[in-house]
């Protein structure tokens, strides 16, 4: 198992949801933790929250999606901590609608977040972890990188682009102290439906009925999400399924790797 008591962990979107969950069970095991976020308020709550687990605990603003903020990064994490030995990529967003009524500004903006805030971030922190005795990067993907549902494209894509990331990565620094693990959540019960990016001129109702129908697929609680997430990664897991629902669709998808969604449509209408 990868000891985690006294190593250093930087997570991305760290203010609420998985992040939060994924730092709440790195605390737990006695893991230091620079957590940034774009949401300065709610960062201050899970510092706050966490602080009864006597690690060291730093706290910084940061919007993945911009390189200048991304590559000055390290050093103000080497201010507060003497090393990084985890990387977790979780920072992401959504975006609702089908390609033809996704604005290529939108496409473009949450591929800046959930794309290239992973690799930006993973090449800035990329000489520290080398430092490092054992350092892993692990990246946040979706069932949605293994599947591609539809009204999804800009946020499959998103993910896909991840997860082939994330792998290629995984067999170039093979021989290295570095080890990469990719996450696949299913629905996770998190407001990341409530806060997806809605496509202009979709109404109102529209709108809500799309969220309502969303909520009703994520289910599992973020704390357990991110403990799943942690225990993969103590075990040094190269990929990580996260809940019985992306186990399933993930070993459908295998079976039918063309013609899943049929299965899959049915079977969500039951």
């Amino acid at each position: 198992m990868l000891k985690l008591q006294g190593r250093t962990a930087v997570v991305t979107g760290a203010a609420g949801g998985i992040g939060r969950a994924i730092a709440t069970s790195l605390a737990g095991r006695g893991c230091n933790l620079a957590l940034a976020d774009i949401d300065e308020a709610a960062l201050e709550r899970t510092a706050a929250e966490l602080a009864a687990h006597k690690v060291r605990i730093s706290r910084h603003r940061l919007d993945v999606s911009e390189r200048a903020a991304v590559a000055a990064f390290p050093q103000q994490v080497t201010a507060e901590h003497p090393g990084v030995d985890l990387l977790v990529n979780n920072a992401g967003v959504a975006l609702a609608g089908t390609f033809e009524q996704v604005a290529e500004a939108d496409f473009e903006w949450l591929f800046s977040i959930n794309f290239w805030g992973v690799v930006r971030m993973t090449r800035a922190f990329l000489p520290l972890l080398h430092n490092s005795e054992e350092a892993r990067i692990v990246n946040i993907s979706s069932i949605f990188g293994i599947i591609a549902p539809p009204g999804q494209t800009a946020y499959c894509a998103s993910k896909f682009a991840v997860r082939g990331f994330s792998e290629s990565l995984r067999h170039e620094l093979a021989g290295t102290r570095i080890g990469v693990t990719v996450v696949h959540p299913g629905g996770v019960a998190t407001a990341i439906a409530q806060k997806a990016r809605e496509p202009k001129g979709v109404s109102v109702e529209e709108a809500a009925e799309r969220q309502e129908r969303a909520k009703s697929f994520l289910r599992l609680r973020p704390e357990v999400a991110g403990e799943t997430i942690v225990c993969g990664v103590e075990s040094r897991e190269p990929r990580v399924l996260v809940g019985s629902d992306a186990a399933v669709m993930a070993i459908v998808e295998r079976l039918m790797p063309v013609h899943y969604w049929s299965l899959l449509k049915r079977r969500g209408r039951r």
